[in-house]
C-alpha cells in the first residue's frame, strides 16, 4: 500500500487531510500540540488507530515545547496538552491507549526528553502497520474463497498506521485469490466509504462499487455477500464493538441473512476496563454534518438533526473478532479475557 497518512518530518507531524479526499491529496505540518488536537477533532484524521498515533507524536510536540520553557518541570506542566488531546475524539480508545503509553515513558527520561518519546511514538506507528498485516492474514484465513465482502466507514490504512484492519483483510484476501468482489457502503454523512475506501481499494488495484445504506439489507437478501468486515474504536470486555454508525444495523441485518460478521482491530483497541457496550461514550457531533452537504443546506429549513457517530454492536451479533493476537470466535467475556492475557 502507497498511502503514508501520517509520517513525522522535518521536525514534525505530516497528516494527509482526509477531508479533502479523493479529489485533493494534501499534507498539511503539524509543530504544535493544540494544532494536533485541532486536526484529530475536525478529522484532518481519523480512524482508531490513526488517531492513536496521531496522538502519540502530538505528545512529542508537546514535550518538545515544555521542556523548551521549562526544563526542570516539563512533566507537570504537560498534563494539560495530554488532557486536551484526550478530550479531541472520547469513543476512540486507541487515543487514551496512545497517550497513556507515552506517558509511562516520562519516569525513566533523563534530560530532553525529544529523543526517546520520538522513538517511542515511531515505534508505536511500526508496531500497528505490523499488527494490520498480522490481521489481515488471521482474517483472510476466515475467508472462503469465492466470497464477496460488505465493507462500512473506512479501515484502511488512512485509519491506521497503514495496510489497515478492515481493509487490510480484504487486501490479504484478495492477493489470495478468495474475493468476487468488493462493496463499500457510501457512509453518510462524511462518506469515508465513497471518498475513502473506495480512493484506497483503486490505489492498490481492487475494485469496489459502491452503495447506499438503505441498499445493504437488499444486497444481502439477494445472496451477493457472503462476509461483512468492519473495523472497531472501542471494543467492550463482554466482545460489544462500537464503531462508525450503521455498523449494528449491518450487524442485525447480516444475522438474519445468515451473512458472516467479522470486527478486525489492534489489542490497543479493546478496553477490558469497560465491561459492555452501554459504557462506551459515543460521541455526537454538530448537526450541520446531517444538514449540510459540504457547505450546501439541504434540509428543509427549520428541521434539527440528531447526529451519533458510533454505535454498538452486540458480542452476540459478532462472528469473529480479529486481532494481532488472534481470532475470538462467538466473542464473549471469558474469550476476551484469554485473548488479552498475552498482550
Amino acid at each position: 500500500m502507497s498511502v503514508i497518512p501520517i509520517r513525522w518530518h522535518d521536525g514534525g507531524l505530516k497528516l494527509i487531510d482526509q477531508r479533502l479526499l479523493p479529489g485533493e491529496s494534501t499534507e498539511i505540518h503539524y509543530d504544535s500540540v493544540a494544532a494536533v488536537a485541532d486536526a484529530i477533532r475536525d478529522m484532518v484524521v481519523r480512524g482508531a488507530p490513526a488517531i492513536g498515533i496521531t496522538a502519540a507524536f502530538g505528545v512529542v510536540l508537546a514535550a518538545r515545547a515544555h521542556y523548551a520553557e521549562n526544563p526542570d518541570n516539563w512533566r507537570e506542566s504537560i498534563k494539560d496538552d495530554l488532557t486536551m488531546l484526550a478530550g479531541a475524539r472520547p469513543t476512540a480508545i486507541n487515543l487514551l491507549w496512545a497517550i497513556e503509553r507515552m506517558r509511562n515513558c516520562f519516569a525513566d527520561i533523563e534530560g530532553d526528553p525529544l529523543e526517546s518519546l520520538l522513538a517511542e511514538a515511531k515505534a508505536i506507528h511500526a508496531e500497528d502497520i505490523a499488527a494490520n498485516q498480522r490481521m489481515g492474514e488471521l482474517g483472510a484465513g476466515l475467508i472462503e474463497s469465492g466470497s464477496s465482502i460488505l465493507t462500512h466507514c473506512n479501515a484502511g490504512a488512512l485509519a491506521t498506521g497503514g495496510y489497515g484492519t478492515a481493509l487490510g483483510v480484504i487486501r490479504s484476501a484478495v492477493m489470495a485469490g478468495k474475493v468476487e468482489q468488493v462493496f463499500a457502503d457510501e457512509t453518510r454523512p462524511w462518506l469515508q466509504g465513497a471518498r475513502l475506501t473506495a480512493w484506497e481499494l483503486l490505489q492498490d488495484g481492487i475494485p469496489v462499487s459502491l452503495i447506499a445504506e438503505g441498499a445493504a439489507s437488499w444486497l444481502m437478501h439477494q445472496g451477493k455477500v457472503q462476509w461483512i468486515v468492519v473495523g472497531s474504536d472501542r471494543i467492550a470486555a463482554n466482545g460489544d464493538v462500537a464503531n462508525k454508525i450503521g455498523t449494528y444495523q449491518l450487524a442485525v441485518s447480516a444475522r438474519h441473512h445468515g451473512v458472516k460478521f467479522m470486527v478486525v482491530a489492534p489489542t490497543s483497541t479493546v478496553d477490558m476496563q469497560v465491561a459492555s457496550g452501554a459504557e462506551i461514550p459515543i460521541e455526537t457531533r454538530t448537526a450541520d454534518e446531517l444538514l449540510k452537504c459540504g457547505d450546501k443546506t439541504v434540509a428543509a429549513a427549520g428541521a434539527s438533526a440528531w447526529n451519533p457517530v458510533f454505535d454498538v454492536t452486540p458480542a452476540a451479533l459478532v462472528d469473529a473478532i480479529v486481532t494481532e493476537q488472534g481470532v475470538v470466535e462467538k466473542p464473549d467475556r471469558e474469550k476476551m479475557l484469554a485473548m488479552m492475557q498475552n498482550v
